[in-house]
């Protein structure tokens, strides 16, 4: 595919205006709408075949959270759209001033293979709400998803409208060697720096989603019982390949006992006698092998047991971490749970401080002092107090990191507001024209600014 005359093919279809009015943003949003409920037995099959995620699951954290976006954009479109006024100083009487959004126009999309569907399409509605054309590279690492968005969008969109890049590294370069208005990239740290140094040749707005290690810390006021339970949700889902995953755990050494005796429990009731047949696999032999390593960074309390043959890995719980341990010094993406003991609080929020700001962060507390310290003190992308992982699907909420974590942020309004450019206007009157910012100057002109400006 010649990506350059795809990208200008975008580029003159979104200059001729096309795009940019309600009527048409809001018939590709129920397109997209009515197609993902028609074909969603297609993204099932095609997420079996790659990561053997069962439907439920692909509903809960793919499909359903795509159309509850579509939804929350339809509805509020309209209002996005208007001109807002502002009130306007005196000095630039007689005059109103209001802000205008446009489109950026031309946006690059690439999405990762942890949840190809969910963060291929969520970008895809921001751009197709703020009046973008779209050029969307899902993942290669997940085959059959890929192609069955290639499929779908195919169908419904025209190649100058929204165009779908199958294809793996040599794609992704060569689509970065084109100039973009706006890049939305979804990735890892490594790879988003290589994709914002493409996107400094043209000066292009960019917006990262990267990842990191998210701790969940566990003090000794917390409900046991809940936070074992929501913990192990958030390590169980998609095998832990979630860049919000808990990544690694904070107990207080006064419950650790209890809470391994609790984490157990919540594994046996989400997998009765121990069948684990549906359950995510580890996307690729590549990182199967990464995952299964780092079971030896510590003493395994629970789990441990792998099926290289389909990618397997139970999900784990290890004690005695050391925090310079193999496991402690890259994102697991994997259902293995490293445990540390505390005493103080401040032992776990000196550690995340020294550390890259993380995606998210958990605290499970009854104490509403430790609650404020440990907001007061951590920075991070976003997060849940007694909980894990849902923060992300409020469409209220912006979703996005911080620092090594990422930029920006999307989901809801903010996704609108990520592929928009919001121009400040000032419309002045002309049946009055005041002489005080005209030359030539006077002591009276000085002080009579001087009245006006401050």
């Amino acid at each position: 595919m010649n990506f350059r005359s795809l990208v200008e093919k975008q580029r003159n279809y979104f200059q001729k205006g096309s795009t940019k009015s309600y009527e048409f943003r809001l018939s590709m949003l129920q397109k997209l709408q009515s197609v993902i409920k028609e074909y969603e037995s297609l993204f099932n099959e095609a997420m079996k075949n790659d990561m053997n995620k069962c439907p439920t699951e692909v509903y809960m954290t793919e499909i359903g959270m795509v159309l509850e976006e579509l939804s929350f954009h339809i509805r509020h479109l309209s209002r996005w759209m208007r001109n807002k006024r502002v009130s306007t100083s005196i000095a630039q009487f007689p005059a109103k001033s209001f802000i205008s959004p446009e489109p950026y126009g031309v946006a690059l999309i690439m999405s990762p293979w942890n949840y190809p569907i969910q963060l291929c399409l969520l970008p895809l509605i921001g751009a197709i709400s703020a009046g973008c054309t779209a050029v969307v590279k899902p993942s290669a690492y997940a085959p059959a998803t890929s192609k069955a968005i290639a499929q779908i969008l195919r169908m419904i969109f025209p190649e100058e409208y929204i165009a779908v890049v199958e294809g793996g590294r040599d794609q992704n370069r060569a689509l970065l060697e084109e100039k973009f208005d706006y890049i939305f990239f979804t990735g890892s740290p490594a790879v988003g720096r290589l994709v914002m140094e493409s996107a400094a040749r043209y000066l292009t707005p960019i917006t990262l989603e990267l990842g990191g290690k998210s701790p969940v810390i566990v003090d000794k006021t917390a409900n046991l019982k809940v936070a074992a339970r929501r913990i192990a949700f958030g390590k169980v889902l998609n095998a832990g390949q979630t860049c919000v995953e808990p990544d690694y755990l904070f107990i207080h050494r006064d419950v650790k006992d209890e809470f391994i005796k609790w984490y157990k429990s919540a594994l046996q009731e989400f997998f009765p006698n121990g069948r684990m047949t549906d359950m995510n696999t580890i996307i690729n032999e590549k990182h199967f092998k990464r995952v299964s390593g780092l079971l030896e960074s510590g003493k395994i309390v629970s789990g441990g047991n792998t099926d290289q043959e389909r990618r397997f890995v139970e999900p784990t719980l290890l004690d005695e971490v050391p925090l310079d341990s193999p496991i402690m010094q890259e994102e697991i993406f994997g259902p293995i749970l490293p445990m540390i003991s505390f005493i103080h609080i401040s032992e776990c929020t000196d550690y995340i401080m020294n550390n890259p700001k993380p995606l998210a962060l958990y605290l499970f507390t009854n104490d509403s002092s430790v609650e404020k310290y440990v907001l007061d003190i951590c920075s991070f992308g976003g997060g849940c107090i007694n909980d894990t992982i849902i923060h992300l699907a409020n469409s209220n909420m912006g979703f996005g990191g911080v620092g090594n974590s990422g930029m920006g942020s999307y989901h809801g309004k903010r996704s609108f507001d990520t592929f928009t450019h919001y121009r400040s206007i000032v419309k002045k009157a002309t049946w009055l024209d005041i002489p005080i910012r005209y030359r030539p100057y006077s002591k009276l002109k000085d002080k009579l600014l001087r009245i006006f400006l401050k």
